[in-house]
């Protein structure tokens, strides 16, 4: 996939009607439906700004939650305006449909340096099944469409990627900077490249497995998918997770890695536990050492040492998932140690969104690293190799 696109830099704004794709797909409270984070909202500002600042006619679209049959009030993007307003310092004129007949007569009345907001975009049934007459409708109200929300780029929906077949499509800052660092990290890493994959399954990292022994020097494996790799060359995993199914294609990892020149490490020792709780028993065994009856949580302190050298004179770090079970502060010692061991490496280090991104800001490393990934799935399927519809109908620069 060529990761170069044209962004917002590269077009005529002014005096344009643009319509914006942002992720404010933002966390609420159940009760209140008060935002909890305005992380979201916060990232798509510098594009927002820059549109408005540069005379652009701003609609600005995205959807929030999984509606279930069309509109629920509960899933309103009215607060998210309400917020975005206050950080902006002015009206954001809010659109109580998406292409019905307040959005069509609002967005026909908007001024340059103005900006809208339309309703959640999954309130239209057509959005998830990328109706292109949606995608038309959504399109003729604007002469320009950007698109700055990385989170939904592995989506083909609508307002993702249907509105770029009648409009031309560029990038906004926030995926400019996605596609600069994890395209980069891909197309032409600086060396050596580490792989730090984490998580719970070997199942829902096969793909980048695969593509990364391709790329990568070294793959570190952690988190609760290492049990299957230690089942799979004979040790004893206790209660430990694991998936009997990929045994195999660990295996097959195994001897992919050796015949490539791939060196991929593999836990020597295990924080094991009598339970799976946060006050439970624990003790720290040899990797295929796990007693009957108890479980692996996080990674041992050997392991740990092993990982951190490993990044130690890297070029270019990847991570994408924690190393054990990072919730419970006794368990989370191997991802706080991989995590401070990345704030001191002068190695370009990339977190690739979802439990990471988690761990590096509650630890208050986040400044310390090149890039965080706003977007969970859309970085794994990057780092599987995988086509993003949402990046792929932007225009090449």
């Amino acid at each position: 996939m060529n990761y170069n696109k044209k962004t917002v830099r590269d077009v005529e704004v002014s005096g344009k009607k643009v319509l914006l794709r942002c992720d404010f797909n933002v966390p609420q409270d159940k009760e209140t439906g008060e935002i909890t984070s305005d992380k979201r909202i916060v990232a798509a500002l510098p594009t927002i700004q820059y549109l408005l600042d540069n005379n652009a006619a701003v609609i600005a679209c995205s959807h929030l939650g999984k509606p279930k049959n069309g509109p629920d009030p509960k899933l309103s993007l009215a607060p998210v305006a309400k917020r975005l307003s206050e950080l902006l310092g002015r009206e954001v004129i809010f659109a109580h449909d998406v292409v019905g007949e307040d959005a069509r007569a609002k967005a026909a009345a908007l001024q340059p340096g103005q900006i809208l907001l339309l309703e959640n975009t999954r309130f239209e049934k057509g959005e998830t099944k990328n109706d292109p007459e949606l995608a038309k409708a959504m399109a003729s109200m604007a002469e320009l469409y950007v698109s700055d929300a990385f989170g939904a780029v592995h989506r083909a929906h609508a307002s993702t990627a249907g509105v770029a077949a009648y409009l031309p499509a560029v990038s906004g800052f926030l995926i400019q900077k996605e596609l600069e660092f994890l395209g980069g990290a891909i197309a032409n890493p600086k060396r050596p490249l580490v792989a730090i994959l984490g998580g719970s399954k070997v199942s829902s990292k096969i793909g980048v497995i695969n593509n990364l022994l391709e790329i990568a020097d070294t793959i570190i494996i952690g988190g609760g998918m290492a049990y299957t790799f230690s089942a799979a060359m004979g040790g004893k995993v206790g209660n430990s997770l694991l998936e009997a199914d990929w045994m195999d294609y660990s295996r097959e990892m195994i001897e992919k890695a050796k015949a490539k020149g791939v060196k991929l490490l593999l836990p020597v020792d295990t924080v094991c536990a009598d339970a799976f709780a946060a006050d439970a028993n624990s003790q720290v065994v040899k990797a295929g050492e796990i007693p009957d009856g108890w479980e692996g949580l996080d990674i041992g302190p050997e392991t740990v040492k092993l990982y951190c050298d490993a990044v130690a004179d890297a070029g270019t770090v990847i991570w994408n998932g924690p190393m054990g079970v990072f919730e419970f502060p006794a368990f989370a010692k191997g991802t706080e140690a991989v995590a401070e061991a990345l704030s001191r490496t002068s190695a370009i280090t990339i977190i690739g969104g979802g439990d990471s991104a988690a761990a590096v800001e509650q630890l208050g490393y986040a400044d310390k690293m090149t890039h965080i990934s706003t977007g969970g799935g859309a970085s794994l399927e990057f780092l599987e190799g995988k086509e993003l519809p949402g990046v792929a109908c932007l225009l090449d620069a």
